[in-house]
């Protein structure tokens, strides 16, 4: 039919060659013969097509013929198709060299595509002249030399795509005018040298991929101005330096993959802002410090790669929150505490945690059990830590060494705080409690009540006639310094009341049994959370129990009208009530000041292997 205008067959596994009498259809303006079979050269009478605007042949066997001097010919042809906007080759063994005649296509050409198509040689300078192209791909095939700076005087592109190729030499600054460039593709290739800055300038570039060359120094400042950029690809290449807080600008940056450089220092924080991002890949880098919390706002993350560097400290639970996360990668840092379990980590495999420092968790992910605080961990943990808080913990240490240092042990002063509640009532005044109660209440003092032992007795798990649970603590007359031991608690314990203090409820005194009723801590003595596995303390818990023990001091010392000795502060009597709040006790062994004691009087009245404060 003469008067066809667009032939498309593409799609429908058609083979054999192009038939020259194609050309006879002289009215043609669109040919997509693409995905097909088709073989042998591309016809030359395709030029005799002067109306001809788009040409798709892509994914064929097609070739081209030569001239004699190893021009392709076939671009000699389309000098007459003067309306040519669309000339699409890719996926075809065209094999040659690039033609300076490509200068000849059409004026109006906006797309050029030879992508996987064998070419070989260099890339003309003439190129520089196909002034309205839009897209210019040349990916995947085998061109050397260095990129045409007058590719920068393609001031209409808005694709370059020269990926997968041997070019060499640095990225030309002449790139840098093209203005409306959306996506600039130059990786895979032997580019070297610096990045040239000026590219943060191309405020329309939504993708850049430079990955696989060897580009180094550090990545310029402006990059991170994109403000509109989708896609950041500058993976194994060789950039050092450290990544800055502006990276969190690039508000819409969905793919960043910085893996296989040379970059340190911290990771920044200020990555968690950028909320679309899909695709996080720092692997294979020198990065140091503890992985953002921050990370758990990236509500779009699908993948995470931060494997290969020298990253240290937990990892966080924020990240459980993640639901679109699938992949993640931490191995091969120095990473300790236990792996999280919620959210997305149930699925992550073992795959995800290889070789750190010391990670804990399940079999499956074939680490180590946690063992829940033990000395070693904790205190590697807390050295972690301590580096958000140890303004604060200096700050309570230097209180609380003036306030004992300072304080004139030997006068006797009125309290003057106001936040103490201070009460004084003689022994005498006590509610009594019988033997037969208190039996009672333990179950006759069955084994199985037993909280724990100390230097004088036993203390007692019991529950009072009103439904009170209590701690009783039974004195072993038979123990020298039993009796002394008691009469000592009885006499301190009626002076003082104070939050951080335990309390006496009532006692039970006859000459054969003596014992204290002492308000209940379920949870236990502080060396059980220190020192036991199957306990753990978080750094918040740490420092509030340092900062209950120091008002508890703070009162013995100085804010009672007699100053108090302790003399045997230790963690087995730093007790914890069921709000994980400090209570100091056992008072034996204290002291109180008068005028004339000395604090020389009870520097040796503590517990053998343990001097007290």
């Amino acid at each position: 039919d003469s008067n066809l205008e667009e032939l498309h067959l593409w799609g429908n596994n058609l083979s054999g060659n192009i038939p020259e009498s194609i050309s006879n259809v002289s009215k043609l303006r669109n040919i997509a013969l693409m995905a097909n079979s088709f073989s042998g050269h591309i016809p030359n009478s395709l030029g005799n097509l002067t109306f001809l605007e788009e040409l798709r042949l892509w994914k064929n066997n097609l070739t081209i013929e030569t001239n004699s001097n190893g021009e392709w010919s076939f671009f000699a042809s389309l000098l007459n198709c003067k309306y040519l906007k669309v000339l699409d080759l890719s996926v075809n063994p065209l094999k040659g060299v690039l033609p300076t005649s490509i200068s000849n296509l059409s004026e109006t050409l906006q797309v050029f595509s030879c992508g996987d198509c064998r070419i070989e040689g260099t890339i003309p300078t003439e190129i520089g002249r196909l002034n309205n192209a839009m897209i210019l791909e040349l990916t995947n095939n085998e061109l050397i030399g260095s990129i045409p700076t007058t590719i920068g005087g393609l001031t209409n592109l808005q694709y370059l795509g020269l990926s997968g190729n041997k070019l060499k030499g640095s990225i030309p600054h002449d790139l840098c005018g093209l203005k409306g460039l959306f996506e600039l593709s130059l990786d895979d290739n032997e580019l070297d040298g610096p990045l040239p800055p000026c590219l943060g300038e191309l405020t329309s570039m939504r993708k850049l991929h430079l990955s696989f060359n060897k580009l180094h120094s550090s990545i310029p400042f402006s990059l991170w101005s994109l403000k509109d950029i989708l896609e950041v690809d500058l993976s194994s290449n060789y950039f050092n330096g450290s990544l800055p807080l502006e990276i969190g600008k690039l508000s819409v940056l969905q793919h960043l993959n910085l893996s296989m450089n040379s970059l340190s220092n911290d990771i920044p924080s200020t990555i968690g802002n950028l909320r679309d991002l899909q695709v996080l890949a720092l692997s294979s880098n020198r990065f140091q410090g503890l992985i953002p919390t921050s990370f758990g706002d990236l509500v779009s993350l699908e993948s995470l790669d931060l494997s290969d560097n020298n990253l240290s400290g937990v990892i966080p639970r924020s990240l459980e929150g993640l639901r679109h996360l699938n992949n993640f990668n931490v191995s091969l840092n120095r990473l300790e505490g236990e792996i999280p379990s919620g959210g997305p980590f149930a699925n992550f495999t073992s795959q995800s945690f290889m070789k750190n420092y010391a990670l804990c968790g399940p079999p499956r992910l074939q680490v180590s059990p946690c063992k829940r605080n033990t000395h070693r961990n904790s205190k590697k943990t807390l050295l972690h830590v301590l580096r958000y808080v140890l303004p604060i913990v200096v700050s309570i240490i230097i209180v609380v060494t003036l306030i004992v240092v300072c304080t004139p042990l030997k006068k006797k002063r009125k309290s003057t705080s106001s936040t103490t509640i201070e009460d004084s009532f003689p022994l005498k005044e006590w509610k009594r409690i019988s033997y037969d109660q208190l039996s009672k209440a333990t179950d006759g003092f069955s084994g199985g009540n037993i909280l724990g032992s100390g230097s004088f007795g036993t203390v007692y798990k019991g529950i009072l006639f009103d439904e009170t649970e209590v701690a009783i603590k039974v004195f072993n007359l038979q123990i020298e310094g039993a009796f002394r031991s008691f009469d000592v608690e009885c006499e301190v314990m009626s002076k003082i009341i104070h939050r951080n203090l335990v309390k006496v409820i009532t006692c039970c005194s006859t000459t054969d049994f003596k014992a204290l009723v002492l308000e209940l801590m379920p949870n236990g003595n502080l060396e059980k959370w220190l020192y036991s596995n199957n306990h753990f303390l978080d750094i918040l818990q740490r420092i509030n129990i340092m900062i209950d023990v120091a008002s508890a001091l703070e009162y013995l010392h100085s804010g009672y009208s007699t100053p108090l000795i302790h003399c045997d502060l230790k963690p087995s009597n730093v007790l914890l009530d069921k709000d994980m709040i400090a209570h100091v006790g056992d008072f034996g062994i204290a002291k109180l000041l008068g005028e004339g004691d000395s604090m020389k009087q009870t520097m040796t009245l503590a517990t053998i292997g343990y001097m007290a404060p």
